[in-house]
């Protein structure tokens, strides 16, 4: 199934997505929740009611002019108000090509287990404007990635069983303001104000089952599935991206692992896969500018239209907008 949530009369929606239309819970059965995060809660009781439905839907079972076309629908962030924001660190690509560039050796902890930071949950956003405060702009990166939510509440979960707790997939684009990451990590802590202001998920929830054609095996010496889906992005319409999500070398199984270690996971925890090989400007700028020493940086700008896709998730589409202040944090460095 593909769920997204969207706006109706001023309210959040649940619906299912079949082609280009949107239908409503209470289309598919009256006992269905309108919410995603009562959806997420109560998983077990609803999934195979809202399969069913969906599956009416393909069949002809409910009528196609039931549904809502998706254009001009106003979608929200598939889960418009996660428990937790966690971005993981999954490919190795991405990691040891941005240490190259920094002519720093690749790290070995990489490769023993997997790390995530927290980010703020309360800026998750789905697609539109993005908007950005000035200090923003002083390197503004996108940064190309999948991510899961979690659909079962639980702690201690092994990476053997993870899979069973994943609800769907997602597009995700961890916005980065890349001045403020880099001196706030100068401290060794973060980062904080360089990602807080947005995180971009949608366009919809991709179930796990919707996905089984293109799982393929992980890598070698981990644990979970993994899937042959190609991730682009496209700046202004012109592509800087490609990557694909079976080159993860750590799962989101393992992930969930590490996260869920002596601590409760929750329904609606939203977990990143972390940047994929070239799927982000700093990464670009970084190979760029040691081939060619006279290379010209890219960053985001105003108005600039940043678009992904992910085989079997959508594409997502967002546009960077500029906010009317002139406050800075940069400014009043001591």
């Amino acid at each position: 199934m593909k769920l997204v949530s969207y706006l109706h009369n001023d309210h959040e929606q649940l619906g299912i997505l079949v082609d280009d239309r949107v239908y409503s819970m209470d289309i598919i059965h009256p006992d269905l929740p309108n919410t995603m995060t009562m959806f997420l809660n109560y998983w077990d009781d609803f999934f195979d009611i809202a399969y069913r439905g969906d599956q009416a839907i393909k069949t002809g079972g409910i009528a196609r002019e039931k549904g809502t076309v998706v254009e001009g629908t106003q979608l929200l962030a598939p889960i418009p108000f996660p428990t937790s924001c966690r971005d993981g660190y999954a490919f190795r690509q991405h990691v040891a090509a941005a240490r190259r560039n920094r002519k720093v050796d690749m790290i070995a902890e990489f490769d023993q287990y997997p790390i995530f930071y927290f980010t703020n949950h309360h800026s998750i956003q789905g697609p539109g404007d993005v908007y950005c405060m000035p200090d923003h702009f002083e390197k503004l990166d996108f940064e190309l990635e999948a991510a899961v939510v979690i659909c079962r509440s639980a702690r201690n979960i092994t990476a053997e069983e993870a899979d069973d707790y994943i609800g769907g997939l997602m597009i995700m684009n961890d916005m980065s303001a890349r001045r403020l990451q880099m001196e706030e990590m100068l401290l060794n802590l973060g980062p904080a104000k360089g990602k807080d202001f947005a995180t971009v998920i949608g366009p919809w929830l991709v179930t796990i089952d919707e996905l089984e054609q293109y799982e393929i095996p992980c890598k070698e010496g981990h644990t979970g599935k993994s899937w042959n889906l190609d991730m682009k992005c496209w700046v202004n319409g012109v592509q800087v991206s490609q990557g694909n999500l079976g080159d993860m070398d750590w799962t989101f199984a393992e992930i969930i692992e590490r996260a869920a270690y002596g601590t409760n996971l929750q329904a609606g925890d939203v977990i990143g896969s972390g940047t994929v090989g070239t799927g982000c400007f700093l990464e670009l700028n970084g190979t760029g500018k040691l081939n060619d020493p006279n290379y010209q940086e890219q960053w985001l700008q105003e108005g600039d239209v940043v678009e992904m896709e992910i085989t079997g998730l959508g594409r997502l589409s967002n546009t960077i907008v500029k906010e009317e202040s002139d406050l800075s944090l940069l400014s009043k460095k001591k």
